[in-house]
């Protein structure tokens, strides 16, 4: 797709910058294939809903007077932020609007407010909304060749005790359904797809 093509910037082979930087480009592109369901999920909630996938905080946190002051962050989608590194360094100081984030790699918690973020493995800092289902799938070669008959439903809480949700579109589907899980025993409340597809449930504690 078009925000990961190099055009017009030689050369653009990732081995060409070395081992770190093609080790970093892996994984980074293994993220974004496991967040597939994700971002198809996105996209499609914002064609019906007329909202960026890419959002200042202030779209999503519009009386939270601190999302209204950072420039230098966003809300990919609805529930996950990402705060990028702009230079050579391995943390940054991130804005979190208020409720709970977890660290989409090392699953820290954090409140919200100013805080150091260090970088997990992968170069770049993204936070989920505490309370969310983030739909993942198996790693393929292309994206034609992903199994969408097996999906992992990650969930990011830190109350337990609270259902967590979710969203999930397919490919030719109808529309976009709903999905709650329950966090304490990790079960997903009810299959809105049936026998279409067989969910795993993980948890980030």
């Amino acid at each position: 797709s078009s925000h990961v093509r190099t055009h017009g910037h030689p050369p653009t082979e990732p081995w060409e910058y070395g081992e770190s930087f093609l080790q970093a480009f892996r994984q980074a592109d293994n993220m974004r294939y496991e967040l597939m369901p994700y971002i198809y999920t996105q996209a499609k909630l914002s064609t019906e809903q007329g909202l960026p996938m890419l959002r200042a905080l202030f779209v999503e946190f519009p009386d939270d007077p601190g999302s209204w002051l950072v420039d230098d962050e966003y809300l990919f989608g609805s529930d996950l932020l990402v705060a990028p590194l702009f230079e050579s360094v391995a943390e940054r100081d991130v804005y979190l609007p208020p409720g709970d984030w977890i660290d989409y790699q090392t699953g820290l918690t954090y409140a919200g407010g100013w805080h150091t973020i260090a970088a997990g493995e992968i170069p770049v800092i993204v936070l989920v909304r505490s309370g969310s289902v983030i739909p993942h799938i198996g790693l393929a070669q292309s994206t034609q060749d992903l199994d969408w008959s097996q999906i992992e439903l990650k969930v990011y809480a830190t109350d337990r005790r609270e259902p967590a949700f979710g969203q999930l579109y397919l490919p030719g589907a109808e529309g976009v359904k709903g999905l709650t899980v329950n966090p304490a025993n990790r079960r997903l409340v009810q299959n809105p797809f049936g026998s279409q597809v067989t969910f795993s449930v993980s948890t980030n504690q």
